[in-house]
């Protein structure tokens, strides 16, 4: 359910905008979504978990915030994560 330590070291390093970037809002959505995708999985066989569903709700609500913070400030990344991570917005 989880995102394993090698998948989110993957995220960190494809989406850094640097050396040493670990918390731009690049990285921090890509790890958001790869994190709501294993959630999203979970739910087709456990419907009735509720308790975790509400944590999916935080997540998407936090990865929205971010993306909206992003597109406030630098469009052009805006544009680019989407795309490359295939959201709908």
């Amino acid at each position: 359910m989880s995102i394993t330590a090698e998948r989110k070291a993957e995220l960190i390093k494809e989406y850094a905008r640097g050396e040493n970037d670990t918390g731009s809002a690049e990285v921090q959505v890509a790890v958001l979504t790869e994190r709501i995708a294993n959630l999203t999985e979970h739910f087709k066989t456990h419907k009735k978990d509720n308790h975790s569903r509400r944590g999916l709700l935080k997540l998407v609500s936090q990865r929205r915030r971010l993306l909206d913070y992003l597109k406030k400030i630098d469009e052009d990344r805006y544009k680019a994560i989407v795309q490359a991570l295939g959201l709908r917005r």
